[in-house]
């Protein structure tokens, strides 16, 4: 008899495990079922983190944008320069306009051209001066000014926005980086 007792309440204890299985994964079930999105506190703090993250990024991004297109002043600075160092050693003066020059640039995109300022220096020697101005439509404006010695340190503006200069400035007043020369203020 002994026996046939254990047979039954292993079959209880079988029967009670499996009532109660069902229950639990219905129960999970469900929850999985009704939780199909987000609380609005999650979409709130979601949205608060791209807003931090927009507020310190944007305004590093406009900067390296604009960093880019002075580039494009200097590179196109720096290639008068040349054209102009080559001018004086087979003219003995400098050229008073960029079309009697033998590079054939096209103008610069954010920048308007101004004109060739040949005049002698202080000490008497050729020296010449060429601004580019940035155009209108930008949020910064500033003017690159370029001289026979490169670039202008003095005078050029642009050294008011230090995070948008594509050169390094020493405090010697020289530039240095790409397209640079030293300041004809030093």
């Amino acid at each position: 008899m002994s026996h046939r007792r254990v047979n039954v309440s292993v079959r209880v204890l079988t029967t009670y495990r499996n009532k109660r299985e069902p229950n639990t994964m219905q129960r999970v079930m469900s929850r999985l079922r009704t939780r199909k999105g987000f609380t609005l506190v999650e979409l709130a703090v979601v949205i608060v983190i791209i807003g931090v993250l927009a507020a310190f990024g944007v305004p590093r991004f406009l900067q390296s944008v604009e960093k880019s297109k002075a580039s494009e002043a200097f590179n196109y600075l720096s290639a008068i320069q040349s054209s102009q160092e080559r001018y004086i050693a087979q003219n003995g003066v400098y050229a008073s306009a960029i079309g009697s020059l033998d590079v054939n640039l096209p103008n610069p995109e954010y920048f308007s051209v101004g004109t060739v300022t040949v005049t002698p220096d202080s000490a008497g020697n050729p020296a010449w001066t060429l601004t580019l101005t940035r155009n209108a439509n930008s949020s910064y404006a500033y003017t690159v000014v370029w001289t026979q010695l490169g670039f202008d340190t003095t005078n050029s503006t642009i050294m008011t926005y230090p995070q948008i200069c594509p050169v390094t400035v020493s405090s010697s007043g020289s530039g240095s980086g790409s397209g640079s020369g030293s300041g004809s203020g030093s």
